[in-house]
């Protein structure tokens, strides 16, 4: 490598390393958050009240092919089409507050999504806030992983996360020079399996909304 290879790589390790302190303590308060989401929703999994939930609408997982949060609240018509025709039971309904309708949402400690190949929970929607989108297009949100809670952080191999991904190694996949499990975001459509079966508690992996949707 030439000296100025070196010198090119040096200042693009600089940026990344830099880029990489602003956006991390965001990214920490961003997954800190989901996971009390998630943690609350699973000490709600069997009760039928979720009217006195207070986090923002914005929190909340949409079902596949959802339009952009702020456009999804407003477009949905709580119609409930989407849920009756769930073929994997893998979407609810919330009441935000008690003047409110119920905007559906996906909980994937409940059941995730499975992205069975009819998609049929796209096809009922009347108004709109759901299109049908191609199972690798769509972006219900993206895995995150907290390597610190993982299983092979403790040199236990676990790759149960990476066997159950329905779109599998494309998506998630195993290092095995510094034992982690990675995603790779641009694949990744959020689904939740890999949260759902997760072994750990609190999970180790799970499944956060866009950055552009949390800002809504």
């Amino acid at each position: 490598m030439s000296q100025t290879e070196d010198k090119e790589t040096s200042r693009r390790g600089f940026f990344q390393q830099a880029l990489r302190r602003v956006l991390e303590p965001v990214a920490d308060y961003v997954d800190e958050r989901q996971q009390t989401l998630s943690a609350e929703l699973s000490s709600r999994a069997n009760q039928k009240d979720y009217a006195h939930l207070s986090l923002p609408q914005s929190y909340y997982l949409r079902p596949p092919g959802a339009l952009p949060e702020s456009q999804f609240i407003e477009t949905c018509e709580r119609s409930g089409n989407c849920i009756v025709a769930r073929p994997a039971r893998a979407i609810f309904a919330l009441n935000q507050d008690e003047n409110s309708d119920p905007l559906p949402y996906l909980d994937p400690d409940r059941q995730p999504c499975v992205v069975c190949d009819s998609l049929a929970c796209m096809e009922g929607c009347p108004s709109g806030a759901r299109q049908k989108t191609a199972r690798e297009e769509i972006e219900i949100g993206v895995a995150v992983v907290n390597t610190g809670l993982c299983l092979n952080s403790e040199g236990i191999e676990c790759k149960t996360c990476i066997d159950l991904c329905p779109l599998g190694e494309s998506v998630i996949q195993f290092e095995a020079e510094v034992q982690e499990v990675v995603v790779i975001e641009e694949g990744c459509i959020g689904c939740g399996v890999c949260q759902h079966h997760c072994p750990t508690y609190p999970k180790s992996i799970f499944v956060r909304k866009h950055f552009e949707n949390l800002m809504d």
